[in-house]
């Protein structure tokens, strides 16, 4: 298979053969012998000028092909070189010791050979050999010098080494992490030399792509260095805000990162037609976007390295709605990431805590509706830290924050946000909490109302949004009589329903006092349908499970009394109340 290769390489290259009659080549053919025969006769000071003596001879072969671009024999004497070097690592007699010996040094020698017109691949090509050939842990070590040397010397010559060093990475099999955190900065700096090499000479297109090529690796490495992070924050931020003075040179700011017009940016300058291979190489930018930000947020260290000023985006935030609705978005991707520590989504709770707005400053219905969907998978994340968080602390302040979020909402559409919630949560738990929220924005409604005596007011004469509609009834009946049809599953929904019958207990005396009925609550086809299609069968499940276990007495049959003890007595008033209205 391998020789199979080597074939269609060297096929796909249009190897030729080299000619006896070229000097150059003939003395090449003399230095990788000795070189090879050194090595086998374990002379290591003779081997080490040997290939000393190679290195040197390709350098004066590239440089007299650089100088004289236009001359087609310097550059064919080139192309031959390469091609005899090809053919020599990749012949099966090699011994593995020669192939070693030579990756120390000749990767660097042919990259030079870059700068001459036909030879990238055969560069390409030599430096890739030399990768499958030897140890990925030398080639690494070999590659990340040679990178840092280019960068240091100002060559153009990066790119084989690049490409090296992705495949070399690929097959490390242990310790992962170590060997990626010495590569990257080599990485970076790297790219940041070729960007200043191009910046002068060209119409500034391509000084744009790799600033924003670079801005691509530092927020995927941002966010692959988070979710790995193992120790305690402090350690992490020498590292961190290495990082982030890149940022600016990128041309990325706290304020483009977290509202996700920088990521569109640098993205469109650099998918074109490798959309695929994009998505599968920086698929955690947005990630790394909101992580950039929220170390900001941890370290003033950090906002230093990233010539930042954090309080001045913490106040446009607060003052803007949509720019903090586009933040909220954005933080979705780290709140429902699995991988990353609690320790770092409670940073990113109190974040949002410190910008978000105690109400919905402006109702602008059309701006919300483009931003319905990320703010809906943004309240779902949250609901995820509400339900899972192991400490306390951040359970609590992600629910402060998973009501401030709500309260962002327009009002207008706040209560399709609920239902939508409501209707694509698998917990019951969440649902009996969405509900009481429900209930809370009624009364608070309500309340609005009475201070302003306008609780008289029809409802099809008020402009003004409300809860107070018959869509209420429609979401009780979503838990009490699900679409698959029958009553609940309980105990399982057992905090569901209880929460479902209290808001239809408020709802039904809250009309029945106020001479209102907003809800359409209190007609009497709507009293018969909640009677015999939400409470009755209720009640027959109810007693039917309080009966069967009245023979059994063990911890479970105790656990399902408990819960559905205050479902039973929040059941009969529902049930008395109705059948008061009836007669």
């Amino acid at each position: 298979m391998e020789k199979a290769d080597d074939h269609h390489c060297l096929s796909k290259l249009q190897l030729t053969v080299p000619s006896d009659d070229r000097p150059s080549v003939l003395r090449l053919r003399e230095l990788l012998a000795a070189c090879s025969k050194s090595t086998e006769n374990e002379d290591t000071h003779q081997s080490e000028a040997l290939v000393s003596e190679l290195v040197n001879y390709l350098d004066c072969i590239s440089e007299a092909a650089e100088t004289e671009l236009d001359n087609g024999d310097t550059e064919s004497d080139a192309s031959e070189v390469l091609n005899e070097i090809y053919q020599f690592i990749s012949s099966p007699s090699l011994d593995q010791g020669t192939i070693d010996t030579l990756s120390f040094d000749l990767p660097k020698a042919v990259s030079k050979f870059i700068r001459v017109g036909g030879c990238l691949e055969i560069v390409d090509s030599i430096i890739d050999r030399f990768v499958t050939l030897c140890s990925p842990r030398d080639m690494l070590s070999v590659l990340c010098e040679a990178l840092d040397l280019q960068t240091t010397n100002a060559t153009n010559c990066a790119a084989p080494f690049l490409s090296g060093l992705s495949k070399v990475i690929r097959s490390i099999q242990r310790r992962h992490f170590e060997q990626i955190k010495v590569a990257v900065p080599v990485v970076l700096n790297a790219l940041k030399a070729v960007d200043f090499e191009t910046s002068e000479g060209d119409d500034g297109k391509v000084q744009e792509k790799l600033q924003s090529l670079l801005g691509l690796y530092v927020l995927q490495i941002m966010a692959l260095f988070s979710v790995s992070m193992s120790h305690e924050v402090s350690s992490c931020l020498p590292f961190i805000s290495k990082l982030s003075s890149f940022l600016p040179f990128c041309g990325l700011s706290y304020a483009g990162l977290i509202t996700g017009f920088d990521i569109d940016k640098i993205s469109k300058n650099i998918i074109g037609e490798d959309e695929d291979d994009y998505t599968a190489c920086f698929s955690y930018i947005k990630h790394g976007a909101c992580l950039s930000v929220l170390w900001g947020f941890i370290s003033e260290e950090v906002v230093q390295a990233a010539d930042e000023k954090l309080n001045v985006l913490k106040d446009e935030l607060t003052s803007k709605q949509t720019e903090r609705w586009k933040a909220i978005g954005m933080f979705r991707h780290i709140l429902s990431f699995p991988a990353l520590s609690w320790k770092l989504k409670k940073h990113a709770i109190d974040f949002l805590l410190c910008i978000n707005g105690s109400e919905s400053f402006d109702d602008k219905e059309s701006d919300y509706i483009s931003y319905m969907p990320s703010l809906f998978a943004a309240l779902q994340a949250v609901q995820i830290i509400i339900m899972y968080a192991p400490d306390a602390t951040l359970r609590r302040n992600g629910f402060d924050l998973f009501k401030k979020l709500l309260a962002d909402i327009p009002y207008s559409q706040r209560f399709d946000m609920f239902r939508a919630l409501i209707v694509n949560s698998d917990s019951p738990s969440m649902v009996g909490l969405l509900l009481d929220l429900v209930k809370g924005e009624m009364h608070a409604e309500l309340c609005q109302k009475r201070a302003a005596g306008s609780l008289q007011v029809d409802t099809k004469a008020r402009p003004e949004p409300s809860f107070w509609t018959a869509s209420i009834l429609e979401l009780v009946e979503l838990i009490l009589r699900p679409s698959k049809g029958g009553p609940p599953v309980l105990p399982e929904q057992s905090d569901a329903v209880l929460s479902a019958l209290n808001l239809y207990r408020y709802v039904l005396i809250t009309e029945a006092t106020g001479n209102t009925n907003y809800t359409g609550v209190l007609l009497k086809s709507n009293l018969q349908k909640s009677y015999n299609e939400w409470l009755l069968p209720l009640r027959t499940l109810v007693t039917g499970i309080m009966s069967e276990n009245k023979a059994d007495y063990d911890q479970i049959t105790v656990d399902i009394e408990c819960a559905l003890n205050p479902v039973e007595l929040v059941l009969y008033r529902c049930i008395d109340l109705v059948e008061e209205k009836l007669r």
